[in-house]
């Protein structure tokens, strides 16, 4: 009996982060200013933790006693600004982890490998 409380418990608490938490949270909705699309960008974390247990029976009553919680942290890392064909990233604050840098690279390193397809194309026209 336990087993499908505890089920319980964590379907609905996992319910609850899904409503808070989808990839619109990540990505934001794109903002267009003259010609210029601006993303927001943010990174997402959670936690949870669901317990229980069953307690003596009183009469022929079983008991159990459970709960759940969750937490979720959203950071803004900055926005993705798309001008012309061409992709940068604006961070927000300067960190340094090794998470930031990678995302900071990103559309460089995107660049760097469409102009090498393009290349590629010019030289077999």
């Amino acid at each position: 009996m336990a087993e499908n409380n505890i089920r319980g418990i964590m379907d609905t608490t996992m319910e609850k982060i899904r409503t808070m938490v989808d990839a619109d949270t990540i990505i934001g909705d794109p903002i267009v200013v003259d010609g210029t699309t601006v993303l927001p960008v943010s990174k997402v974390a959670f936690g949870l933790a669901t317990g229980g247990s069953d307690f003596g029976a009183k009469g022929n009553t079983p008991m159990f006693g459970g709960g759940g919680g969750a937490g979720v942290s959203i950071t803004p890392l900055g926005f993705l600004v798309v001008k012309n064909g061409e992709v940068k990233m604006l961070q927000i604050y300067k960190d340094e982890s090794s998470a930031n840098k990678a995302i900071g690279i990103l559309p460089d390193l995107f660049d760097k490998i469409s102009a090498l397809f393009k290349k590629k194309e010019e030289i077999e026209l």
